[in-house]
């Protein structure tokens, strides 16, 4: 079990130790942050032992046994459980003992809802929406990722034509034309954020684009 002392941000709990969980368990960790990492199969949660701060086999439908780790304590709780029933069930707990902020993991739209009656501060649906992306970027080859933020509103990552290597900001006139913000210009390893109407754009350019569904199509398929 890792136990080292750290900086961290904040403290997390990841319950549930499949593919998902695993990966933002670990991701967290890596961040800097404090996590503790519940499982109740005994090999996920030793397989986790030495890449988060504390990894623990327990029962999360057992409120004594929450309570028993002073979940209510830490900053975000985490469900990502693959079983529907255990999922409901453990967010319940979670949200009974007062955890801070709770994040829920769905699988299906209906699961969803009920996490979101139940509590859930934030419901994801993380096939769903890598589903998504992998679509966007299949479909449009010049968009190199793709996050939805409301129905209707995204955020999306296009590469730069060629027509506007060479211009302004101000001169293209983006948000007039198209309705929407630049938020950043990816260059190499560089990132300019919120950049000015007098940046360039240049040639192999990522533009950071925000806005409605519909004019972030036009953005990525207009020659200016």
């Amino acid at each position: 079990m890792a136990n080292r002392k750290r900086k961290h941000l904040y403290q997390y709990v990841v319950i549930g130790l499949g593919r998902f969980g695993t990966s933002v368990a670990q991701t967290l960790y890596q961040m800097g942050c404090e996590v503790l990492a519940i499982d109740s199969d005994e090999e996920k949660v030793q397989a986790m032992a030495n890449i988060v701060t504390h990894a623990v086999q327990a029962d999360a439908t057992d409120e004594s046994a929450m309570r028993a780790l002073g979940l209510r304590n830490f900053d975000v709780a985490i469900v990502s459980i693959g079983d529907i029933q255990a999922s409901i069930l453990a967010t319940l707990v979670l949200k009974e003992m007062g955890i801070k902020r709770l994040v829920a993991k769905a699988l299906s739209e209906l699961h969803g809802r009920v996490l979101e009656k139940i509590g859930a501060d934030r419901v994801i649906y993380p096939e769903r929406d890598m589903g998504m992306r992998v679509a966007h970027n299949l479909v449009s080859g010049s968009i190199v990722d793709y996050v939805e933020l409301a129905p209707g509103y995204s955020i999306i990552e296009v590469a730069a034509h060629g027509e506007y290597t060479g211009r302004s900001l101000k001169n293209l006139d983006l948000r007039a034309r198209y309705g929407v913000s630049i938020m950043a210009i990816k260059r190499g390893n560089q990132v300019i954020v919120a950049p000015g109407a007098n940046d360039y754009i240049e040639s192999g350019d990522t533009l950071i684009a925000i806005g409605k569904d519909e004019m972030l199509e036009f953005l990525e398929k207009a020659e200016t």
